[in-house]
């Protein structure tokens, strides 16, 4: 028996009528077209002609993909889109097939957490669900996030004589630790260019203000300031420069930093576990809100998901690998 959802460049999913519709493709090639966020793992390399995603993916998809042309936004009917908590500007997408009764709920990545100007995911009803399971392993579960934060700020406060450098994702986790920044004492923060122009379009439409200023080579650390960084820089030869030269400290705000081996890996001096995904215990409540007839696992720890919702929940769970075409594939 052929499946209605598979995954192939992107999430498929077969409507009674014939149409596909595509979520988060790198070339998209259905009938619809859905980007859930910004994030390079989820947004095109070929832009297709149009796409379901929120005015703000929208902009964002602009400013990462300058030299190619922006699709238009498109609307469809049976396709609803979701706040998902998980950055500025994303969506999961509930998608109707009126004429056969079902209904389906691709979450992308998502976060129940409410943080500054994000509400945290609803999840709706849903026959099927497509979830992500990056964190689809049961130890990772995280610490509250008031902890987390005051954690963090204790660190900035008692490392005052020195500068810090954070890092994180330059969609989302940047513009959540810039904002953390702003509630300590800290008296400057930098930012990269790149990040910079994702400010933009994120303070205008979430009326956010990041009082920060833009580094550059003849910038010098000093005492009391903060540079955020995007985290794939943390090996640089820039960076190591920097430290020598400021005595800087290193911190990375990640949800793989449950794990201990993350502060090692990276070379920081600290790891704060803060994340803009769904912890394991969350995404088996996001599973019980659902009530679906079957879930999907995609995106991460697939198997172990699939496998600790059937046998904690009950549910019928299957782990969605690429390019499987019938039932028997799984």
């Amino acid at each position: 028996m052929t499946r209605s959802v598979r995954h192939t460049d992107g999430i498929e999913i077969d409507l009674s009528t014939g149409e596909t519709v595509v979520a988060d493709a790198s070339s998209p090639d259905g009938d619809v077209a859905v980007v859930s966020h910004a994030h390079g793992d989820h947004l095109y390399d070929d832009p297709p002609d149009a796409v379901v995603w929120s005015s703000l993916t929208a902009d964002l998809a602009g400013v990462r993909r300058p030299d190619d042309p922006l699709p238009a936004t498109a609307t469809d009917d049976r396709i609803t889109l979701v706040d998902a908590g998980h950055v500025p500007g994303s969506r999961a997408a509930l998608v109707e097939d009126e004429d056969a009764g079902r209904t389906y709920l691709y979450t992308g990545d998502v976060s129940p957490r409410a943080r500054h100007a994000l509400a945290g995911f609803d999840p709706p009803e849903a026959d099927v669900l497509i979830m992500e399971a990056t964190y689809g392993e049961p130890e990772y579960v995280f610490p509250p996030r008031g902890d987390v934060v005051a954690d963090f700020h204790d660190w900035l406060a008692d490392n005052a004589d020195r500068p810090v450098i954070v890092f994180g994702y330059s969609l989302g986790r940047a513009q959540e630790v810039q904002l953390l920044l702003a509630e300590s004492d800290r008296e400057r923060v930098f930012v990269t260019e790149a990040i910079e122009k994702l400010n933009d379009p994120i303070a205008a439409a979430l009326d956010l203000s990041f009082p920060v200023e833009r580094y550059t080579r003849e910038t010098t650390l000093g005492a009391g300031d903060a540079l955020v960084l995007p985290s794939q820089t943390n090996r640089l030869s820039f960076v190591e420069s920097i430290v020598a030269e400021t005595g800087a400290l290193q911190a990375a705000l990640s949800g793989w930093a449950v794990d201990s081996s993350f502060k090692y890996a990276g070379g920081y001096d600290r790891t704060f576990p803060l994340s803009d995904h769904c912890d394991f215990e969350e995404l088996l409540w996001v599973v019980e809100q659902v009530d679906p007839e079957v879930v999907y696992t995609t995106h991460g720890s697939t198997d172990t998901l699939a496998t600790e919702i059937r046998s904690r929940l009950g549910y019928e769970a299957h782990s969605l690998k690429q390019n499987q075409t019938s039932l028997s594939d799984f």
